[in-house]
């Protein structure tokens, strides 16, 4: 486990307690000597990871695309600022860079990145570990919907194990190491997604 990709808000979010869990996470990433992979923004909760990985003595590589460069406000200490095209080359770069995935508090584009990246492992284009890092309760309506989607059976035993959830930074990153990808047969290529 080199590098985790982060997925997370640029807005800080309602509650202080967003900005502590992904300061934790930083730390523990940096501590870990893992990499931080993510969007490059210097502002929200994108900042806030970033910044405590670098304070931390970590190393931290931002993906962005050119339109978001200003709007987002690129962080200007990265170890690497990678600027793209689009955002799917954002999410591909991100994806070829990382070994895993962990979502934290976010939007509706915190949700497209995990679930593309989610649906990828349950078609069998990679075996990373995906994780939701569940800060003060944040995705609690998210876990409970999974677990519904199992329940009706539009989501298999096997792949509502792909999501990792926790609400302790190194406890999520722990669950990755011993992480076990569920065997999946598919027919689909990584070139036709």
């Amino acid at each position: 486990m080199k590098r985790i990709a982060v997925f997370c808000g640029s807005s800080i979010g309602a509650s202080h307690t967003y900005k502590e869990g992904a300061t934790q996470l930083g730390k523990e990433l940096a501590r870990r000597g893992i990499t931080l992979v993510y969007g490059g923004s210097s502002v929200g909760i994108m900042g806030t990871v970033a910044d405590a990985v670098l304070e931390a003595g970590g190393q931290a590589i931002g993906v962005i695309p050119k339109m978001l460069e200003e709007k987002e406000i690129a962080h200007p200490h990265l170890t690497e600022l990678i600027v793209v095209n689009s955002m799917h080359e954002r999410k591909t770069k991100m994806v070829e860079l990382a070994d895993g995935f962990i979502a934290l508090p976010g939007g509706p584009g915190t949700l497209e990145e995990f679930f593309e990246v989610f649906t990828w492992a349950q078609l069998g284009l990679h075996q990373k570990p995906c994780g939701i890092l569940n800060i003060h309760h944040y995705y609690d309506l998210l876990i409970s919907f999974f677990n519904h989607m199992n329940e009706q059976q539009f989501l298999q035993d096997k792949h509502r194990s792909i999501a990792l959830v926790d609400s302790n930074p190194a406890d999520l990153i722990e669950k990755f190491y011993i992480y076990t990808p569920p065997a999946v047969k598919t027919y689909i290529k990584e070139n036709q997604t």
